[in-house]
């Protein structure tokens, strides 16, 4: 910064000062431009405020451990399909599974067009109105109080005796005058654009609506096509079921034909009942290399050496597992995976 430059700073720095500590008056503006002030700074939090949350809506942060809608439908629409598939087409369960994971990847399919629609039409104008002419109002009023602070420091010291010209004051005046006239149009501008905003707004409800109204058909379509299944599979008759028996398996049996004095040999094999034998986690799990606290509503807390059954890898750095009857999310740091979860 130039040597000019920053003696304007420390001079409008010392302007502010005595207005503030020394009780010196400055120019008053009216209650019109001060009310506009106030809408304008309530609309840049606002501006801020809506575009963190509308995102969070769409795509919630795994870091604020929110559910995440279209990702669970898809991961729930992809186990039932799995499963539905692998018990076979004769299951009347199985088919149903199909059905209905199915149905959830078109209601996920929903859900990220529905993020598209938003982002396009909702956070780009709102980062637009930010990035552009909420940066331009307040550009302009800053330079406002800037000019302000001059023209009341130069009416100051030239009434106390010091060599301020008629013609500083006024030249001071004008840039105040001009810089209060910028402030004004460009907050009017900025709140008088109801149209506009409320035009978003109608772009997002509408498209909330036609979402919900999407998986209120593809839901209603699934319930109806279910209750068949179900009528189906109570309308099949049931086949007498005998279960085999050893010979007629053609398995050879030892000792006695009454059994009642056999002293059959040692099987080779202990009976899990009697000597139980330690057993490997069959499930994907992990353990636990430290104490976990919850600092957010959906963590799941855990102590070291628990073991934690995983449900799925929400991101690089987070899991969502059970512990105990409890789901929940936590850091992939905390623990080390015993069994992994399957991969797609």
């Amino acid at each position: 910064m130039a040597f000019a430059g920053l003696k304007k700073q420390i001079n409008k720095a010392n302007q502010y000062v005595t207005e503030k500590m020394g009780g010196a008056e400055g120019t008053k503006l009216d209650l019109d431009f001060m009310e506009m002030e106030r809408k304008t700074d309530v609309t840049v939090e606002l501006v801020e405020e809506l575009q963190a949350k509308t995102k969070e809506y769409l795509q919630p942060n795994p870091t604020a451990r929110a559910k995440m809608a279209a990702v669970k439908e898809g991961i729930l629409a992809d186990c039932m399909l799995t499963y539905g598939k692998k018990l076979g087409e004769d299951s009347i369960f199985a088919s149903a599974l199909v059905e209905m994971g199915d149905s959830l990847k078109q209601m996920a399919d929903v859900k990220y067009s529905l993020d598209d629609n938003i982002k396009q039409n909702f956070l780009e104008p709102l980062h637009q109105l930010q990035t552009k002419d909420l940066k331009e109002v307040m550009h302009h009023r800053k330079k406002l109080q800037g000019r302000r602070l001059d023209f009341d420091c130069k009416k100051r010291r030239q009434a106390k005796g010091s060599q301020i010209t008629d013609d500083e004051i006024r030249s001071a005046e004008e840039k105040f005058a001009e810089s209060l006239q910028l402030a004004q149009v460009g907050m009017y501008n900025l709140l008088e654009n109801d149209v506009e905003q409320v035009s978003q707004l109608v772009t997002f409800a509408e498209g909330m609506l036609d979402y919900h109204s999407q998986c209120s058909e593809i839901l209603k379509v699934l319930v109806e096509t279910l209750n068949e299944k179900r009528e189906e599979a109570a309308a099949r008759p049931k086949s007498e079921f005998v279960p085999k028996t050893l010979a007629d398996l053609n398995i050879e049996m030892l000792g006695s034909q009454d059994g009642m004095n056999a002293s059959p040999l040692p099987s080779p094999m202990r009976s899990p009942a009697r000597t139980p034998m330690p057993t490997k986690p069959t499930q994907p799990c992990c353990t636990a290399l430290y104490d976990f606290e919850p600092e957010n509503p959906g963590e799941l807390g855990f102590k070291e050496n628990d073991v934690i059954t995983l449900i799925q890898r929400v991101d690089e750095n987070w899991f969502e597992g059970s512990l105990n009857g409890r789901n929940g999310y936590f850091p992939q740091s905390y623990v080390q995976v015993t069994v992994p979860l399957p991969s797609n």
